[in-house]
Order: C-alpha cells, then structure tokens, then sequence
C-alpha cells in the first residue's frame, strides 16, 4: 500500500513538474512571439460550428492609438501601471462585497490576470482555472513585463462574434485601423470588454453609452508617457 501510495505521489510531482516546465517554456516563447490562437477562439469557434478563421490581426502596441490603451486601463484595471499582477485592494473590496451581500458585485481581475486567462485558459470558471491563471500571471508579470503584457491583452481580446483584438475591432465596428481610433471609439471600445457579445461599439445602449463616458474622463489620469515600459 505504501509502495502504491509512493507511486503515486511521485506520478503526481512528475506531471507537475512537466506541467510546470511547459507553461514557463509557453510564457517564454510568447514574449517574442505572438499566439497563433488562444483557447477561447477555438472554443468560440466550436459554439458557432464555424469553420471560418477569426477576424484577427495583430498589431504592435505602437500601431494601437494610445486613445485605446489608456481607456483599457481605465476601464479595466486603473492601477495597471503600479501592481505586480494582482490589485489586493480590489481583491480586498470584493471580499468585504461578499461578505455583506453573499456575492461577488464588483470583480478584481486586473489586465494581467485577464491575459493570463485569455492566452493560457479557458473561460470556465473552477477553483482550478482560477489557481491555474494566478501562476501564469506571475510568469507573465516576471518574464513579459507590463508593455507586453498591454500588448498581448489588446490583441487577444474579445470583441464581438469572430472579432479578436484591437485592429479587426476597429475595422468591423468603425471601419479604420487601430491606430487612427478616436477617444470616443476608444472609450466605448473599452466599455464593451466585459460582455463583447451583447454589446456593440458602434450601436451603444443607454448602458454603455453612461459608462463610455465615465471611461472618457478617467482616461485622463492615465499618464503613459512617463512611464513607456507601461505603455507609453
């Protein structure tokens, strides 16, 4: 019984290990190179039984308008710039939110955190998926650093059925590259990540049109030119 439960220990530590060397060896290989795919597009690909490629072309973060960049940040993660992957002062108010209400109103996943789940993971939520996307946001954050990490987060991102990324969002909802987008294409850009498929950019609901707004002027305090390894 002992030989058996040594076995299995030892089966458990080798696959973690391999595991473990497979995702440093990942994050590794993606701080140069871009992904050909992440598992949501595959995903979303099998949801819709379409075999048609997703609209999808990356972009440098210098060919991104920095209109974009700046209102990810504020609508996103508005301590971006500062934290090492995790805002604990979010993660503390949604704590304290769920122990008065008994549910989780406000999130605390920061841009890191959301690359790490959109590059790596699948959406499904499980104590695991949640565990697994704390260790690649530290790789991430260790080995990417925050410009890289901006730039992967604006490229992957979800905005709309097949849509991925700043460059086709910007062609399919304003009809013009990611780079000439305006402050308001920006703002309602952003204002749409959370819920990209019930949420159009260029036909704004009453709802993201007062949050695109807040997002405008929030877009102010974030200052990327002096900080250029942070974006700028």
């Amino acid at each position: 019984m002992l030989r058996i439960a040594g076995a299995l220990l030892l089966a458990a530590a080798v696959a973690g290990l391999a595991f473990g060397l497979s995702a440093v060896a990942s994050v590794a290989v993606y701080r140069a190179v871009p992904p050909a795919h992440t598992p949501l597009m595959v995903l979303r690909a099998v949801q819709r039984r379409d075999a048609r490629p997703a609209r999808w072309r990356w972009r440098s973060l210098d060919r991104i308008s920095p209109h974009l960049v700046r209102a990810a940040i504020a609508a996103e993660d508005s301590r971006f710039c500062s934290h090492t992957g995790f805002d604990w002062r979010e993660i503390r108010e949604a704590l304290k939110d769920f122990e008065e209400t008994g549910g989780f109103r406000r999130g605390a996943s920061t841009i890191s955190m959301q690359t790490a789940k959109n590059v790596f993971l699948t959406p499904h939520r499980s104590f695991i998926r949640k565990g697994l996307e704390a260790g690649f946001t530290v790789l991430i954050e260790a080995m990417w650093g925050k410009r890289r990490i901006l730039e992967t987060y604006l490229n992957v991102a979800e905005w709309g059925p097949g849509i991925y990324g700043a460059e086709a969002a910007a062609r399919a909802w304003f009809r013009r590259a990611a780079g000439r987008l305006t402050p308001d294409q920006a703002a309602l850009l952003a204002s749409t990540l959370p819920g990209p498929l019930r949420w159009r950019p260029d036909r704004p609901n009453a709802r993201i049109r007062r949050k695109a707004r807040i997002v405008r002027e929030r877009m102010r305090l974030v200052k990327l030119e002096r900080d250029r390894a942070c974006g700028g």
